[in-house]
């Protein structure tokens, strides 16, 4: 939570140190001497970045990034023997990191990068001074520092007035710190998300503009930025900034496509609203924090729409099978985008199932229509009743109304059915070796398609009894000329 604007602004000095002090908890005796063991060998060495902001925000966070003079060689000198764990997996950009005492900390020489037009590596040089170190930051909110030991608080570029006005701005021209690394347009958008600040006019101007850059950052990058967006309190803000700069056509064109034309004519929803709304909607249901899987779905949801569209007669618009057009767009897209596949093949089969409730109509499924909807949505059916709810936009109440209790219906019916027939577990009655045994068959493809045959019946009719079960699948056997 952000303290009061006036506490940001005007806090005095000792109370911006104290802050800060407060942030490392356990860690500031590490910090410190830390500090002083740097200042002894003639060495700056400060805390800088998000770990101050959010210390100012009175926001938690798990980072404890410093920063120092001293280049990476002279930083392993000062830490050898006094660590008790190293590791330079960052080196070549100039980051070491350490634990000691439990704490880990990550310690970075001054430096300025820029992206070569034609490379997605950025060139990294090293610098001397603490102020020139934070020029070359993203935001004037994270271009803070509190040097080591004693919290000394420096703010060079407003970050802390910033802050109190919730705003965004870069500590020097914006066209030079995008030029430096193009993420940090995304950034402004994930940061619109995450802290709800608003982005200044010459930032806007200068990510749009150049909005193609961005084009030279990895996948991998992009993916983690748009992923912490999404995960925002606020990713509304941050996703309308996207679209409205122009970065969106780059790194999830789907999304501004959605802004289908409406005229007098052809009447329909803003999809692009709606599917904001269905985002907002689906983010009130969540109850263990951010769920990625299920806001990428609901924001993607229909992303189909466009590719599906026809005119029909009478004024009518439709998008037919826009929900399997669209699971394939979203694995496109979250493929490119490198997620993992596991997260991919969530995401894709939420949007393919979020329409299937609609066939339910005001009840009419049979119990076996039920099982097969629990059997497809598998381990994502909490997701799915949660994405399908959140769905329902509609203006009209009585509508809304109908379509709630429809669902709670539904959701009954499963529960009902759970607790009858043990339905997650959604298996035949009858095993592989019982099917063997049953049929005097070896291993092979007809205990598999036989296996096939037995879900579907208990999809069907549910448990009728191992017995049963056998005489219904000795007939079958008979039927396609299996077994004895």
């Amino acid at each position: 939570m952000s303290v009061p604007e006036q506490n940001v602004t005007t806090a005095p000095a000792a109370q911006q140190r104290a802050a800060i002090a407060d942030l490392l908890h356990g860690v500031a005796p590490v910090a410190d001497e830390l500090g002083a063991r740097f200042a002894a060998a003639g060495h700056e060495l400060a805390l800088v970045g998000g770990p101050v902001r959010d210390a100012l925000l009175r926001r938690p966070t798990k980072d404890v990034d410093l920063t120092t003079d001293a280049p990476p060689e002279r930083i392993l000198e000062l830490i050898d023997g006094w660590a008790d764990a190293v590791w330079t997996i960052g080196i070549e950009f100039g980051t070491v990191g350490l634990r000691k005492n439990g704490h880990e900390l990550e310690i970075t020489t001054y430096r300025s990068e820029s992206y070569d037009p034609r490379s997605r590596k950025p060139e990294v040089s090293y610098g001397t001074s603490l102020v020139e170190d934070l020029r070359r930051r993203d935001f004037a909110v994270n271009a803070m520092a509190a040097r080591l030991p004693g919290y000394e608080f420096v703010d060079p570029f407003g970050g802390l007035a910033d802050l109190g006005r919730k705003a965004l701005r870069t500590p020097g021209r914006p066209e030079d710190s995008f030029g430096d690394d193009p993420l940090r347009m995304l950034r402004a958008a994930r940061f619109a998300s995450q802290l709800g600040f608003t982005v200044a006019p010459d930032v806007v101007e200068a990510m749009t503009a150049m909005a193609g850059r961005i084009e030279i950052v990895s996948a991998e990058r992009v993916r983690d930025e748009l992923s912490k967006l999404v995960s925002g309190p606020h990713p509304r803000e941050g996703l309308a900034l996207l679209v409205d700069t122009g970065l969106a056509a780059h790194v999830l064109p789907e999304l501004p496509k959605l802004r289908l034309e409406i005229d007098e004519h052809h009447r329909h929803k803003d999809v692009y609203e709606h599917s904001l709304i269905v985002l907002e909607q689906a983010i009130a249901q969540e109850e263990d924090g951010p769920d990625l899987v299920l806001r990428l779905a609901a924001l993607l949801h229909d992303i189909g729409k466009p590719r599906t569209r026809r005119f029909e007669e009478g004024g009518r618009v439709s998008f037919h099978h826009h929900e399997m057009v669209g699971a394939k767009m979203t694995r496109k897209r979250l493929t490119a985008l490198r997620y993992p596949k596991d997260v991919v093949a969530d995401v894709s089969r939420l949007v393919e199932l979020h329409l299937r409730f609609h066939g339910y109509g005001s009840g009419e499924w049979t119990d076996s229509a039920v099982r097969r909807y629990v059997r497809d949505a598998g381990p994502l059916l909490s997701r799915l009743h949660k994405l399908t709810r959140a769905d329902c936009t509609t203006r009209n109440k009585r509508k809304a109304d109908r379509l709630r209790r429809t669902y709670d219906e539904l959701e009954a019916r499963i529960d009902r059915l759970a607790e009858e027939e043990e339905l997650a577990a959604m298996r035949p009655e009858l095993d592989g070796n019982q099917i063997q045994e049953i049929l005097g068959i070896a291993p092979g493809p007809a205990v598999g398609k036989a296996y096939k045959f037995l879900l579907e019946l208990r999809l069907d009719r549910g448990i009728i009894g191992p017995e049963a079960a056998a005489e219904e699948l000795r007939r079958w056997a008979g039927e396609q000329g299996i077994g004895a």
